[in-house]
């Protein structure tokens, strides 16, 4: 869970921010993000899609095997489907889930990187 960006700045539902996630997650099943708002720790009120897994289909993966997942009040260009949306008058918090995980999460070998302030 994260309530910041990289440079430790709140996550704003007005502005855009990038989380990576590295190629070869160490998890048996999947992955998933999920935004919740802030102030109420529950999913954000009427937005089309609270998340995105790893699972999902339309989900794209980078040519080195990275997804990027974009948390924002609209989709980047050419985005829409790695895109979570959200409300732009609140904060926002960050939940990453690994289904099945690998050693490798508990020896702490893999890491996943803090989202990126995009704007």
């Amino acid at each position: 869970m994260n309530i910041s960006d990289r440079a430790g700045k709140p996550l704003e539902g007005g502005k855009t921010c990038r989380l990576t996630v590295p190629a070869n997650a160490p998890i048996e099943q999947y992955w998933s993000a999920t935004a919740y708002d802030r102030e109420t720790h529950a999913l954000i009120v009427g937005m089309p899609r609270p998340s995105l897994a790893a699972n999902d289909p339309v989900v794209q993966k980078n040519a080195d095997g990275s997804t990027d997942i974009y948390f924002g009040p609209k989709a980047p260009a050419g985005k829409a489907s790695n895109w979570v949306p959200t409300d732009p008058k609140r904060r926002f918090e960050l939940l990453f889930r690994l289904y099945g995980p690998k050693k490798e999460l508990f020896e702490k070998t893999w890491k996943l990187p803090d989202a990126e302030a995009m704007e």
